[in-house]
């Protein structure tokens, strides 16, 4: 938190942001700072329960139930603290400004005066804001505009997993990511979030493969599982059925396709089932080798080892394509105690001259495929615990 800095957090209703920020003044409050915790749609008495339940209850944490502008800012410069929070600024208004608190003209010219006001004291402010149902923030755009720093805080409201993303930020990287979990007794950061998304399993099953993501600059340990019914020659009647949880319906459809057109599996006549662990979101074109590598295993029956990981993104002609930031995403591979991944040829510069084998990060064994069908070869390989690849091509009879 910058002195003189304005942030504006928003979330959908419910999805824990007020804890959050309760947590943040009590901390704020045990390095010896004073806060000011300003709620516009709750009273003291239910601000001070939850600080309660949460163990939030600090002595240099003042609460306030008000909504009118300046009966606010008598409260900053009575108390005087280093950090304001509001909440929300679309319940906040001022008589020097036409319309009904939320409206446009009211939230412009309450964000402007608390604005000017932290500025010029060197407060650290945050506004609490809406969203509408599209997730976007309400109020005009022009807040974005007037503010330092845009956070968004997002999550399942059916978690525990709570994300808070950075949209805007004058002060440092805007594309940073905060992981929480939000339970009965508050809200707690995860400083390794990756285990959240892994079904932890004694051992391998089939159509089962792992990934990495890129979550702002924060790489994610990623699962996808597969499963393919009425597995026979023809379907039984109707179309085939597509749910999909957690991937894009679209890719999905379309590494289906793929494989059925360059890697020759009869997946189209079967129900398929894709999901994700763990609730995450795999619409990142890195995770397509993953999904594709998830229904090749559930077709062949073929588990693949817990310890490899899959990155890249399916190409319509069969070839895989290089992604961004492979570093970071081998790293945490490593990090995480993944010993194999398979890559798109060129991902590392270090590999040998047939792309098919390189060394990576310590720890980690990269394989590398230029296309679909060779990457199936090297699920063959991984399968069948074969650290050494054969130097020539093998055909794919599942």
């Amino acid at each position: 938190m910058v002195p003189g800095s304005v942030t504006l957090l928003a979330g959908d209703p419910g999805v824990g942001k007020s804890t959050l920020l309760l947590k943040v003044a009590h901390r704020w409050a045990q390095s010896g700072r004073r806060a000011l915790y300003v709620s516009g749609e709750e009273s003291a008495g239910q601000v001070r329960l939850r600080a309660d339940r949460i163990g939030c209850a600090a002595e240099e944490v003042f609460l306030a139930a008000e909504s009118d502008l300046h009966t606010i800012l008598e409260h900053v410069a009575t108390v005087r603290p280093a950090l304001v929070i509001v909440d929300s600024v679309q319940t906040m208004s001022t008589t020097e400004a036409d319309g009904l608190a939320g409206g446009v003209t009211q939230v412009r010219a309450v964000t402007a005066a608390l604005t000017a006001a932290a500025k010029a004291n060197g407060i650290a402010l945050i506004l609490v804001g809406h969203v509408t149902k599209d997730g976007a923030i309400a109020g005009p755009r022009s807040l974005e505009h007037l503010v330092d720093v845009v956070l968004h805080f997002e999550g399942d409201r059916n978690g525990a997993v709570r994300m808070v993303r950075g949209i805007k930020n004058r002060f440092g990287a805007a594309d940073e990511v905060g992981c929480f979990m939000l339970h009965d007794n508050g809200i707690e950061d995860v400083a390794d979030p990756s285990n959240l998304f892994l079904d932890q399993r004694p051992a391998p099953v089939a159509g089962t493969a792992i990934t990495v993501r890129l979550d702002g600059k924060r790489p994610l340990i990623g699962e996808v599982q597969a499963l393919l019914a009425g597995h026979v020659s023809k379907p039984t009647g109707g179309s085939p059925r597509r749910a999909v949880s957690g991937i894009d319906h679209a890719r999905a459809a379309m590494i289906i396709a793929v494989l059925e057109k360059h890697a020759k599996l009869n997946i189209g006549i079967n129900d398929v089932y894709l999901s994700t662990v763990g609730g995450m979101l795999l619409t990142d074109p890195s995770s397509d080798l993953a999904v594709a590598m998830a229904l090749a295993s559930a077709y062949a029956e073929l588990p693949l080892p817990t310890t490899a990981v899959m990155i890249g993104e399916v190409g319509l002609a069969g070839d895989l394509r290089r992604v961004s930031g492979m570093d970071r995403r081998l790293s945490e591979a490593a990090r995480q105690g993944f010993t194999i991944a398979l890559v798109p040829a060129g991902s590392d510069t270090r590999s040998d001259a047939d792309t098919r084998s390189n060394t990576g990060p310590p720890g980690i064994q990269t394989l590398t495929a230029p296309t679909i069908v060779a990457a199936l070869e090297h699920m063959i390989d991984i399968a069948d615990h074969r650290t050494t690849v054969p130097a020539g091509p093998q055909r794919l009879d599942v």
